[in-house]
């Protein structure tokens, strides 16, 4: 007698049919989540887009055809170059950077007068003196147009190397001028080695090949020919300054021995000339109140990367400057 199953019951569902359900259901749940999957790699793809047409917009509101850096100048305007940071080869204010403004500002018939902005607390002596000698360079060749050098937070050693060019040198009460004189810095780890148990094995062809090696005792005939060095760069420093200052600089022992004043100690020593900023030279002494920045600019990125670069370099090893 076959029973009939009360209304409202289902049958148990047979084994086979359980799993093809089950296999459904992870199909589906893979097929679910490569389509969520999709949607995001899109709107990712869309974002990225956006960011790069709002970069490119915002090169295109910043590119300008004419000038330096694509920057249109206004007619009669005050040329600016910054001279920001350490003075390296290998930094923001290079020599070829800073030539290259100073070049297109002279060059430029537009420009009244030129301003040198400096921040900046020195480094390569000889990057400082490719500045000095094309702004003597161009002084000559366009005796028309006047450089001014404006300091704001610091303008020492290297950077007052600079600015000793300028036909007139302008600074705020309380920037820090000076330090004309000539350092070389490095590390000595021979007592270190001693204690870690090193030994320092050093293979040279040529007598004075090791010369200052941090990882050896120091020898005196090592420093009496480093001090000469300085000396000699010290000397070449102080030349110059006495050049471009002339009888402005006061008679003061004090100017050469690497301190530093504020910018009213610095107005009475004859180090600068007046008090005030890039605003108050261009309205009040070039009489071109539109400014116009001439500086080279690097892409950020790249600034980054070599400035990590030029850290480690120096992280590893002794180096001469203005500073």
């Amino acid at each position: 007698m076959t029973e009939i199953p009360p209304v409202g019951h289902q049958p148990p569902e047979h084994p086979t049919r359980q799993v093809a359900g089950w296999q459904r259901r992870v199909i589906d749940n893979f097929a679910y989540a490569a389509l969520d999957e999709q949607r995001r790699a899109r709107r990712w793809g869309i974002f990225f887009k956006l960011l790069a047409f709002a970069y490119l917009f915002a090169l295109l509101l910043v590119y300008r055809p004419g000038g330096i850096g694509g920057i249109m100048a206004p007619g009669k305007h005050t040329a600016l170059i910054d001279v920001r940071g350490v003075i390296a080869d290998d930094a923001e204010a290079s020599a070829d950077n800073i030539v290259s403004g100073l070049r297109a500002a002279f060059e430029d018939k537009d420009s009244a007068g030129i301003i040198l902005r400096i921040n900046s607390p020195g480094g390569s002596p000889v990057q400082a003196g490719y500045i000095n000698d094309e702004i003597v360079r161009l002084r000559e060749n366009y005796p028309d147009k006047k450089v001014y050098a404006v300091i704001t937070d610091i303008c020492a050693s290297g950077g007052y190397y600079i600015a000793a060019a300028a036909d007139a040198i302008y600074a705020d009460k309380a920037s820090v001028v000076g330090s004309i004189g000539v350092l070389m810095d490095g590390f000595g780890f021979v007592g270190s080695l001693e204690k870690l148990g090193v030994e320092r094995r050093l293979l040279a062809a040529g007598e004075n090949k090791g010369f200052l090696d941090p990882f050896s005792p120091l020898k005196p005939k090592d420093v009496e020919h480093a001090q000469g060095l300085l000396k000699e760069i010290h000397d070449q420093f102080i030349n110059t300054v006495k050049r471009g200052r002339r009888e402005r600089l006061k008679e003061d022992d004090k100017l050469y021995s690497g301190l530093v004043w504020t910018g009213v100690q610095a107005l009475e020593l004859g180090l600068v000339d007046s008090l005030g900023s890039s605003s108050y030279v261009a309205r009040e002494v070039i009489k071109a109140e539109e400014i116009v920045d001439y500086t080279p600019r690097e892409p950020y990125l790249n600034r980054v990367a070599r400035r990590l670069g030029a850290a480690l370099a120096e992280s590893l090893a002794g180096r001469v400057s203005l500073r």
